[in-house]
């Protein structure tokens, strides 16, 4: 192999590895954030809503993921409910948790571009619990922005 033709084929392997390495950290850098936005304790005390916020980055609206578990459990599993592109009021992205009873959880927000629950009836540590989705709900009173962002004390 002449010089020439070695050099190129190491610039050629030089241009890939620096394109892989980017690609790689560009996933690392721009993947999805899901945050713990609202935690509400039911009205005995033995379950907690749980609501959260998934940031997919600023080509996409706000997602928020709603799941019921027992008291004090930070690891969040037996998703109830989903919203896509949901809003408490004109300039407030998000969904406001409200328990109507001990076995009652509903899910408030003013519109959404998708709003579904999954398990309407769900058994949570032998409690037995049903899931609602209230659209037209407007919360005046709900900060403009995202629920994470205003979390933060918009830093």
């Amino acid at each position: 192999m002449t010089r020439a033709v070695k050099s190129l084929s190491l610039i050629a392997a030089s241009v890939v590895v620096f394109a892989l390495a980017g690609m790689v950290l560009a996933v690392g850098w721009f993947s999805p954030s899901a945050d713990e936005v609202a935690r509400i304790p039911s009205p005995q005390g033995e379950l907690e809503a749980v609501l959260i916020e998934v940031n997919g980055g600023a080509t996409t609206s706000f997602a928020y993921e709603v799941f019921v578990l027992p008291r004090g459990t930070k690891q969040v599993s037996h998703r109830v409910a989903y919203l896509y592109g949901a809003a408490r009021n004109s300039n407030a992205y998000g969904a406001t948790l409200r328990w109507v009873s001990s076995s009652e959880l509903e899910v408030e927000f003013e519109k959404a571009k998708l709003a579904q629950v999954e398990q309407p009836v769900t058994d949570v540590s032998g409690r037995t619990v049903r899931v609602a989705l209230r659209s037209g709900v407007t919360d005046l009173t709900a900060p403009s922005g995202g629920m994470f962002y205003n979390l933060r004390g918009r830093q």
